[in-house]
């Protein structure tokens, strides 16, 4: 082996060993954050709850069953699609905070 490949591969692993180091001191850090995600789940469930029922009024705003017929939504179907897609994005926050209520 030449001198060069040695000095690659002594650097590599300090590399390596700086690395675990940094890991492993942020470790504390990083299991205490994820309680405190963890006890964020009801919250998450109501945002979820609350984005689900904006996108909802959105979709029959557009449909023009709901809403004033001055506002800028009302008739318009493009805000159809708007609120089907806030809905979804609605369940799918909905379901984490479910997700995250269940392992605790």
């Amino acid at each position: 082996m030449d001198t060069l490949s040695i000095q690659k591969k002594i650097i590599k692993n300090q590399i390596r060993k700086s690395f675990a180091q940094i890991i492993n001191s942020l470790y504390p850090f990083l299991v205490e954050s994820r309680k405190k995600v963890m006890k964020g789940g009801k919250t998450i469930t109501i945002i979820g709850i609350i984005i689900g029922i904006f996108g909802l009024i959105f979709h029959l705003q557009g449909q023009s069953i709901v809403g004033p017929e001055s506002s800028f939504m009302y008739a318009n179907p493009e805000w159809v699609s708007y609120g089907l897609q806030i809905m979804i994005v609605g369940i799918v926050t909905l379901g984490v905070g479910f997700v995250i209520l269940k392992k605790n």
